[in-house]
């Protein structure tokens, strides 16, 4: 007979919530961080400063499942553990592809000091990164390296030198076909990196250096602060690092061996596209980047390159394959409709918290809109409520009033939405909700909205690349793809009548590749042709411009650099207000007015938060103030 300790009446305990004690347990243990929050949801893992959040394990759970839960729990341990953001930050290259192996390689350090400390996690973060490549088996299906991510690679190979295990099965057509290059370029740099592999500040050094073997190293200086501190910071970390070196041994014993870092898969998929449209969505690395004390740091401008030009030399290939296009003409009624109603149905509980904080923008819209009235004028409108005083006294004078101006000028504002394949899953699904309900609550305030989003018509180039094939490859051909801009509200067009057309952001195979620095030229052009006498441009955007057929025949930064050179046009020489909300993505680095959130369920409150602090009488033309990433006032 089974004996049970369940008091009568008490409910069963969930079978799977002893396994998230330990999950959450060991994971606090190696991080040396008691106070951190874990939670469990069935989204992308996520880490900041104080919260992780890791995958909700399966009803049925078999050995493979809890190693690959365990891998994630660990993964994020160690980052916590042994990982700088500051230092991490200061080091890191400009250029967008080169920042991406910057911290694929990083993701590989951290795991790599577990794995060579504790052979369990060593174990749990090998069943991790098989599952991560095997998932959809788009890797194991690659034989050309255009299509292999070389972030992953090197991350792969870097694990392989500071541990001796060989890559993921699933991955090894991936590094197959980078090995040879990279081995001839940037072996030495390889077998280097072990020597520091404690040491964060002295390791991105090396990593930089095996970047310029590569080819892909930039023109941004290390910080020179950073050289006056090292010996004395290097001392602190090794004692630090030592410190949790232990821990983690003392964790061991009772652990069921914890897991989880997606965001270890986050880093190596920032800069591959095909990569970043996975169902699974990772969350890339600039999300850590953006917490804690980096998050908290003033704004700053970035650093400009002495040489570098601006926007006259950016060119597209062809536009003759680009389009403007309205949602309702990229598929018929009926799928709207369906896709529309998918939509409601994914976040149905989210409608009700985002309304409200949307309530709480209307009230405070109406309230500066509310009339106000001069009383007791010679002329203007008879005051009926000073009538009385006549039939009292036929000798009192008649009473007029006359309506105040308010301060609440005309405005229009553009939401500019990334549909690009990193968004694909809750990110574009809440972002299409908040903008929805966002529109419908500034049209009940005579706040016109435009909504838009920005993403290209096909993968690797599309009809622009095929083009410039067939001319001969001509070098230095400036962007290659063909874009597509999508306009889901125009500001004119009432909110009922466009509300289907949100619902095409579920579609399959809408999300591409992303070209941020067109789209919000475009985007600025629309406001800059409104009559409105405010107008509003908001982004919201999950990552750095990526698109793989123009950055592999033009220079690594090339798209950002264009953006970059787009937002200072605009926040310096332009009427139109600019401001930006990162999901798992550091916009503060390009953006003036911009905040950065990790999770998408906060999306919601930082829009309308932000458009409230424009909205304030007297605000507008204050800076935002940066926030700390994923962080609550």
């Amino acid at each position: 007979m089974a004996i049970s300790n369940r008091k009568p009446g008490e409910k069963r305990e969930p079978a799977a919530e002893p396994l998230k004690r330990s999950l959450a347990g060991t994971l606090r243990a190696i991080a040396r961080k008691p106070e951190i929050e874990v939670t469990f949801a069935s989204d992308r893992p996520a880490l900041t400063a104080d919260k992780a959040r890791l995958p909700e394990p399966p009803r049925k759970l078999g050995a493979q499942e809890v190693a690959i839960l365990r891998g994630h729990a660990d993964s994020m341990a160690l980052r916590l553990a042994c990982h700088d953001a500051a230092v991490h930050r200061r080091l890191a290259p400009e250029g967008a592809p080169a920042r991406a192996v910057f911290d694929a390689v990083e993701q590989a350090r951290v795991e790599a000091i577990g794995s060579r400390r504790m052979a369990g996690v060593a174990s749990n973060l090998t069943a991790m990164l098989e599952d991560r490549y095997h998932r959809g088996g788009k890797y194991e299906d690659i034989t050309d390296r255009a299509d292999a991510p070389l972030e992953d690679a090197v991350a792969l190979m870097v694990r392989e030198r500071l541990t001796g295990q060989k890559p993921p099965e699933a991955a090894t057509r991936v590094v197959a076909l980078w090995r040879d290059f990279i081995e001839q370029r940037a072996g030495r740099n390889l077998d280097g990196l072990l020597g520091s592999i404690e040491n964060q500040r002295a390791f991105a050094r090396s990593v930089r250096d095996l970047l310029s073997s590569l080819d892909m190293a930039d023109d941004a200086p290390l910080d020179p602060e950073d050289d006056e501190s090292e010996d004395e910071n290097e001392a602190q970390e090794n004692e630090q690092q030592a410190g949790e070196g232990e821990a983690e041994q003392q964790s061991q014993g009772d652990r069921a061996e914890v897991e989880v870092s997606d965001e270890a898969s986050d880093d190596l998929d920032e800069g591959a596209t095909e990569a970043a449209d996975a169902p699974s969505g990772e969350l890339p690395d600039d999300a850590e980047d953006a917490d804690s004390e980096e998050a908290s740091e003033s704004w700053r401008p970035p650093p400009q390159r002495v040489n570098e030009p601006k926007g006259p030399d950016y060119r597209v290939y062809t536009a003759k394959f680009d389009e403007v296009i309205h949602a309702e003409d990229l598929c018929d009624a009926e799928e709207l409709t369906r896709l529309r109603s998918y939509l409601d149905k994914q976040l149905a509980h989210l409608q009700g918290v985002v309304g409200r904080l949307a309530n709480r923008l209307q009230r405070r819209l109406l309230a500066q809109q509310n009339r106000a009235w001069e009383f007791d004028l010679e002329e203007g409108q008879l005051d009926p409520a000073r009538l009385p005083r006549i039939v009292i006294d036929p000798f009192q004078p008649l009473s007029f009033k006359q309506e105040k101006d308010t301060n609440f000028r005309d405005t229009v504002v553009t939401l500019l939405l990334d549909n690009s394949g990193s968004m694909r899953g809750r990110p574009i699904t809440v972002a299409a909700t908040c903008a929805d309900i966002l529109a419908r609550t500034l049209e009940r305030c005579g706040v016109k909205v435009e909504i838009l989003g920005f993403t290209t018509r096909a993968w690797k180039g599309g009809q622009s690349r095929e083009s410039w094939l067939q001319s001969g490859k001509p070098p230095a051909p400036g962007r290659l793809n063909d874009l597509r801009h999508i306009v889901y509200k125009a500001a004119d067009a009432p909110w009922r009548r466009a509300r289907k057309n949100l619902g095409l952001m579920m579609r399959e195979g809408l999300l591409k590749e992303n070209i941020d620095g067109e789209a919000l030229d475009w985007a600025h052009k629309r406001l800059l042709g409104r009559p409105e006498q405010r107008r509003i441009l908001m982004v919201i955007s999950d990552g750095a411009p990526v698109d793989d057929s123009t950055l592999s025949v033009n220079p690594g930064n090339y798209l950002e650099r264009h953006l970059r050179w787009v937002i200072e046009d605009i926040e310096t020489r332009s009427p139109v207000e600019l401001l930006a909300i990162g999901i798992g993505h550091d916009v503060t680095r390009y953006y003036r007015r911009a905040v950065t959130i990790i999770d998408a369920e906060e999306l919601g409150g930082v829009m309308t938060e932000k458009l409230a602090e424009l909205f304030d009488e007297g605000g507008a033309g204050e800076p935002m103030p940066r926030r700390a990433a994923g962080g609550r006032r």
